[in-house]
């Protein structure tokens, strides 16, 4: 019979197992024995010589097996921090990710009405929305998403967070918002082309395609959004969108084309454009 091991003998002994499949052994390591713990990473470095228990020691070689394979580690956990709050993840939607947090940053650097109204295309865990309605609880926000299984996510998260002022429904983009009008449209739509090569590879090889690729080279999503848009902005309102890092030039051009005004896109933190900003004033 194995013997059961410590906390430090686990650590090293799962971050060797990792350290070909993963950039990030010694750190999912942690995250994984913490989650079977229910402690935190001081615990693992102040108790590392405690045993661990054989269902605790079962659990963890059940998971490191799982990562092996490839499986997010969001997934494992259930769990991802974006913008500093937790949010529950699954397969049925796409992982919030750090890049993302800059559409957010941005989005709350504008220079919005006290009480705007702002709509989150494509919600999914409502990671988007949910995060603006914290740092800005006055404002007026919605979210939609066309998935069913996104959608009751996105509540669950609402309700854990306690951010029961968002209205969160199922729309196939705008076919739920009749006759609304917005001082903000946010969205992180699927951009990527369905023949590039990083499907295959990492977390997204586990996300649904659906959330991750549109047609015509990626734009189809992108384009849609951005003429649609025109409908539901307030005057002087907002469009912005998360976007491939290839994809700025021709979105700009197409933003322009639609009519829209100051357009301009934003870098992520790898310095890589990420997000485009475009504003609708309707001269009519």
């Amino acid at each position: 019979m194995q013997a059961i091991e410590t906390i430090q003998q686990a650590l090293r002994r799962a971050c060797l197992l990792l350290s070909d499949s993963s950039d990030s052994a010694a750190l999912d390591s942690e995250i994984l024995l913490q989650f079977v713990l229910a402690k935190n990473r001081t615990y693992l470095f102040t108790w590392g010589d405690k045993s661990l228990t054989s269902s605790e020691a079962l659990k963890f070689q059940q998971l490191l097996e799982l990562r092996l394979q490839g499986h997010p580690i969001a997934h494992l956990i259930g769990e991802r921090e974006f913008f500093s709050l937790p949010f529950k993840v699954n397969a049925t939607t796409l992982i919030p990710r750090p890049d993302t947090e800059v559409l957010v940053e941005t989005a709350l650097a504008l220079a919005l009405p006290a009480n705007a109204k702002v709509l989150d295309l494509g919600t999914g865990t409502g990671a988007i929305a949910l995060s603006l309605a914290h740092e800005q609880p006055q404002w007026q926000v919605s979210a939609v998403d066309k998935v069913a299984a996104a959608v009751a996510l996105a509540r669950e998260n609402q309700q854990m967070l306690g951010l029961n002022q968002v209205v969160i429904c199922q729309s196939d983009w705008f076919s739920a918002i009749s006759g609304q009008h917005f001082d903000l449209i946010v969205s992180n739509p699927p951009y990527i082309d369905e023949e590039d090569h990083h499907l295959n590879q990492g977390d997204v090889r586990f996300e649904p395609l659906s959330a991750l690729t549109a047609p015509d080279n990626g734009y189809r999503d992108l384009f849609h959004i951005a003429d649609l848009s025109r409908q539901y902005l307030l005057n002087d309102g907002y469009l912005l969108m998360e976007h491939g890092f290839e994809q700025g030039a021709i979105l700009r051009q197409q933003l322009k084309d639609l009519g829209y005004q100051a357009v301009r896109t934003i870098k992520d933190y790898g310095d890589n454009e990420r997000c485009t900003l475009a504003q609708w004033v309707n001269c009519d």
